[in-house]
């Protein structure tokens, strides 16, 4: 008897994951606009809306360390939908009421929900998708996401602040990411590698990339969660930190690819560089340009904003370049963890510092790492080659709100054989 071929599956073929990672990020995007706005002005204590940032970074770092054994024991398709529920859960939490400690435990639930449920979404992409599309479906399943969260965010503004209307807006979008992920037909990806770290080996293969992606860590969280606490306390309108929140989303698209596709023509050492004199810059203009030119403020923040996300893009394409095909698993491992650590520790401690040097500290921080993360790039260019341009990885779009597993969500995924120079 003839055995029915199968059929390779098509970019087409893809469209259930993204449709459910855009619905989770629209419902990300509002609560994120909604949690710290209403914080901010519930006359909850001033440290509760940075705990909420807190949360979700330190849930993050927690998604990225069980994700893959829990995917191991329970498969992917069950895990979505029940890291779903958690997501549902911690809405649930911060609809009934405005209540600090609650919010804080529902916005942890989220975090740990949300990288979860990336990293089952690129396990997925990667074991679909055929070597001839893989970077331009991952790059496409990033700037849905992206925009997803910036369209939520905007959605947020059109949506009563009182009550809980914006939660259970979230509730549905989650249920209904829950639907094309569940009725897919596309083969369950293997397990995933096992997550192992080797600090030494990334370190020695490139400085650089690796203080890249804890710096960028720290950055993003800084950026992307205290400015709409910023603007809330400078008594912004509801719309406008709605649509805020949207051009900066709408910043990291038009910053990071420019500068990306740089980054594969030059060293990308010397527009990681340029990336953190832009941050710096965009930081001196964030501090001295009042909400009075609310506008001119949203251009900064959005610059701002996709040069933060530029530098992780760049850090985790320059490490590829120098690592050895065989550690890029241990190297993905160690980036992670990396990232969320510093995602975690970096908001914690403006948050406790904030109360002491006021409500600009996080931009006065975000301007110290970029100008620390400069000068040490510097120092490392000096009597140190690029990586040969055809010895490199492509540059693709990604954000450093959301992990980046694509190595170790797929174990079986093909890798050059080049030689990479290792020292940068």
């Amino acid at each position: 008897m003839t055995q029915p071929q199968t059929r390779a599956p098509s970019p087409f073929s893809v469209a259930s994951i993204v449709v459910s990672m855009t619905a989770v990020a629209l419902g990300n995007g509002v609560m994120s606009a909604y949690v710290p706005f209403v914080l901010s002005r519930s006359g909850s204590p001033s440290w509760a809306a940075g705990a909420a940032i807190t949360a979700v970074a330190f849930g993050g770092l927690v998604g990225c360390v069980v994700a893959g054994p829990l995917i191991r024991r329970v498969g992917h398709a069950r895990l979505f939908a029940s890291s779903m529920a958690l997501v549902i859960l911690g809405a649930l939490l911060i609809a009934i009421g405005v209540n600090p400690i609650l919010w804080i435990i529902g916005r942890m639930l989220y975090g740990a929900a949300g990288n979860t449920n990336f990293i089952i979404a690129q396990s997925w992409l990667n074991h679909a998708a055929s070597n001839a599309w893989r970077g331009k479906a991952m790059s496409f399943f990033y700037m849905a996401y992206v925009i997803g969260l910036g369209a939520g965010a905007f959605a947020f503004g059109q949506l009563p602040a009182e009550g809980n209307i914006a939660p259970l807006v979230t509730i549905f979008f989650t249920a209904l990411a829950i639907l094309p992920i569940s009725l897919t037909r596309l083969p369950t990806p293997p397990a995933p590698a096992r997550a192992s770290l080797d600090i030494k080996m990334t370190w020695r293969n490139s400085p650089v990339g690796f203080i890249g992606v804890l710096a960028s860590g720290g950055l993003s969280m800084m950026v992307q969660g205290f400015t709409p606490i910023y603007a809330a306390g400078n008594h912004v309108s509801q719309g406008d930190v709605a649509l805020l929140m949207f051009v900066m989303q709408l910043g990291m698209l038009f910053i990071q690819f420019p500068l990306g596709a740089l980054s594969d023509r030059m060293d990308r050492r010397v527009v990681l560089v340029f990336t953190c004199a832009l941050i710096a810059v965009m930081a001196v203009v964030a501090l001295f340009v009042s909400f009075a030119n609310i506008l001119l403020l949203m251009l900064a923040f959005a610059i701002f904003a996709g040069a933060v996300e530029t530098v992780y893009s760049i850090a985790n394409a320059h490490a590829n370049d120098r690592t050895a095909p065989e550690d890029f698993v241990p190297l993905a491992s160690t980036l992670l963890v990396a990232w969320s650590a510093s995602a975690t520790l970096v908001p914690l401690t403006v948050t406790l510092v904030t109360p002491v040097f006021g409500e600009k500290t996080f931009i006065y921080a975000a301007m110290a790492v970029a100008i620390a993360y400069g000068g040490f790039i510097v120092v490392r260019l000096i009597g140190r080659r690029p990586v040969p341009f055809e010895e490199r990885e492509n540059f693709e779009i990604l954000s450093a709100q959301v992990p980046n597993a694509t190595v170790i969500t797929d174990p079986t995924a093909e890798h050059s054989d080049e030689t990479h120079q290792p020292g940068a």
